[in-house]
């Protein structure tokens, strides 16, 4: 049995109801945070300070540099409490790193970091200490010995003339060079270009780039390939007025990607970076380009991470996990190693902003989901958000964001993610239609995406072709299919899975299914038109929310066209009440919705 009096507890200033009276929390909050969090990694550093070799499953770069990642992504963190404190940090902080990138970069030490080479994540990390050095310069780089500098340099130049993925990595090479241009080490400018040139390639509009050229739509757009070409007008004095535009249109939608008590949208890869999710609404501050308030930055990014914090993060070790509340590695990619969660460090942007900036002294001023339902299209993109106030969830629709179609990747796959819930990684298939005998969702072709409605197809390995519709009202989601394949083909679609500590109760009816967890979250899925049968798939430890996982699935006999209506909500869910105040008629070539209200849609079968 633990020893509850050893396990690590964070430790927070009072709340202040006055200044912050939707979160509580005040700039020493955060401080409060940093600090726990720097302190916690501390009995893990390696003799000389250049590595901190945390527990957990080792990536596939390898011990040593897993090591270099713990180093350079609290060094991450470090910096933006030290240049935000003006130097004043916590007793030993500036010491404890200047000692390490003495020990890092000096290739006699046993601690020595992996020098630079092609597409190495090295470089990945070489961007953090960047970074770092740049924003500390006055406290740290100035102060450093000169031979300390030297050798510095020479490591980071390693990326001179080096090869990088074809991705966001290729702004860790353009803001690696641009420090060592800045304190005359070696650089080449066309590298420096390069990776600002790429990424003109991968901007779609509506504020959002791909990451990579496929249809790859996720959090990195906003910490890596907005977050990036800001620090380097930081470092470079350009004046970015491209780079402030894009994302102050970004944010007026990625602000509905977070739940009215803090919780992100639980979409697409390397989810372990959980509150790294903020930096580009911080960056939108420090940027001066955000459509957001003062107090409305500061209520969103304290939401996020009081959220994460009253639910076990940091861990019983004062550690950030590789997982989303707790360990769950099946939401990490092989590149996770025990130090990746520390990108997290990137959501702490904002304490680069002085005490005396309005985001730390306006009082907290509430956001569109605060006091209304919000639906926001991304017509770029194919993703569709619809928020409800009352239980204060958001959902996401997903009819563009495929990461490259690998086989059923169930991050990018599915119909719809939320705040609430996550996708089970076990044969559930939840958000999800498949044709038998099996049908992954492979690359999504988007055909429209604007108002309350998105729309995409799929065609299966076998040639079948799977045509979604989706309508969004409030909580609910109905979803027209076309599905073209073989007759006697089964089809079966799946719901939200809903996750808890117990198992959630389930339901069946004539037509519906559905599951709801002990607090009332509730995951229905209704047939509306061309469903037979309905049944709750259940899994263990499957669920990032939770080791018991249900998920609602109807079954037909027969493709053709198949209406659903999908809920995901906080209140009481009676699918037969919905059922028969929700008309549909399917005629040759139209399926009309009829809304209880009287509004109509009509959804061409094709």
């Amino acid at each position: 049995m633990t020893d509850d009096s050893k396990r690590f507890h964070l430790q927070l200033p009072p709340t202040d109801r006055i200044l912050s009276p939707r979160t509580g929390w005040t700039r020493a909050h955060w401080e409060a945070v940093a600090d726990q969090l720097l302190d916690a990694v501390v009995p893990y550093a390696s003799p000389g300070l250049a590595r901190y070799d945390l527990p957990g499953r080792p990536s596939w770069s390898g011990v040593r540099s897993d090591g270099l990642e713990g180093f350079a992504r609290t060094f991450l963190l470090a910096a933006f409490r030290i240049a935000g404190a003006k130097g004043e940090a916590p007793p030993g902080l500036i010491e404890r790193y200047a000692d390490g990138l003495a020990s890092g970069t000096d290739p006699s030490a046993p601690d020595s970091w992996p020098v630079l080479t092609d597409c190495s994540q090295q470089m990945v990390e070489a961007a953090s200490i960047a970074i770092g050095l740049h924003e500390t310069r006055a406290w740290l780089w100035d102060r450093l010995d000169s031979s300390v500098r030297e050798r510095v340099v020479e490591w980071l130049g390693g990326f001179v003339g080096k090869r990088t993925w074809d991705n966001n990595w290729m702004l860790f090479q353009t803001v690696s060079e641009e420090f060592l241009k800045s304190v005359g080490g070696p650089y080449r400018q066309e590298e420096i270009d390069r990776g600002l040139a790429r990424i003109e390639e991968w901007y779609v509009g509506d504020g959002w780039y791909t990451d990579g050229g496929t249809r790859n739509f996720d959090y990195y757009c906003g910490w890596a390939l907005h977050l990036y070409p800001l620090m380097w007008t930081r470092m470079s004095g350009a004046s970015g007025e491209v780079y402030r535009d894009r994302l102050h249109t970004f944010l007026t939608t990625y602000q509905h990607f977070f739940g009215s008590d803090g919780a992100p949208i639980h979409q697409g890869r390397s989810l372990t970076y959980r509150f790294a999710a903020l930096a580009p609404v911080w960056m939108g501050a420090l940027a001066d380009a955000s459509p957001l308030s003062a107090g409305q930055t500061r209520k969103l990014t304290s939401s996020v991470v009081r959220h994460f914090a009253e639910r076990g993060v940091p861990d019983a070790r004062g550690l950030l996990s590789l997982g989303w509340y707790d360990t769950f590695l099946p939401a990490t990619q092989s590149y996770s190693g025990p130090a990746s969660p520390y990108w997290a460090s990137k959501g702490f942007l904002g304490l680069l902003l002085p005490p005396e900036h309005p985001v730390w002294t306006e009082r907290e001023q509430p956001l569109p989901l605060d006091e209304g339902d919000v639906v926001a299209a991304v017509p770029a993109t194919g993703l569709l958000l619809h928020g409800t106030r009352h239980d204060g969830l958001v959902r996401l629709v997903n009819h563009g964001s495929d990461h490259g179609a690998p086989p059923d990747d169930p991050h990018y796959a599915r119909f719809a993610y939320s705040t609430r819930t996550g996708p089970d990684h076990g044969t559930a298939a939840d958000n999800h239609i498949t044709v038998s005998p099996a049908s992954p969702r492979g690359a999504i072709h988007a055909l429209t995406c604007e108002g309350r409605t998105a729309s995409s197809y799929y065609e299966t390995t076998g040639g079948d072709r799977v045509t979604t519709t989706s309508i969004v009202r409030g909580p609910w989601e109905i979803r027209v299919h076309a599905i073209t394949a073989p007759n006697g083909s089964t089809v079966r679609e799946g719901g939200y899975a809903v996750a808890d500590a117990s198992p959630p109760a389930v339901v069946t009816g004539a037509g519906w299914a559905l599951a709801r967890r002990a607090d009332g979250l509730t995951s229905a899925l209704i047939g509306l038109y061309g469903w037979q049968r309905a049944t709750v798939v259940r899994d263990v430890e499957a669920n990032a929310f939770g080791p018991h996982s249900a998920t609602p699935r109807l079954e037909a006999d027969s493709p053709g066209t198949h209406v659903t209506l999908v809920v995901l909500s906080g209140d009481a869910v009676h699918p037969t009440a919905l059922r028969d105040a929700i008309g549909v008629e399917v005629s040759e070539d139209v399926v009309e919705i009829t809304f209880p209200d009287g509004d109509t849609v009509s959804v061409a079968r094709s």
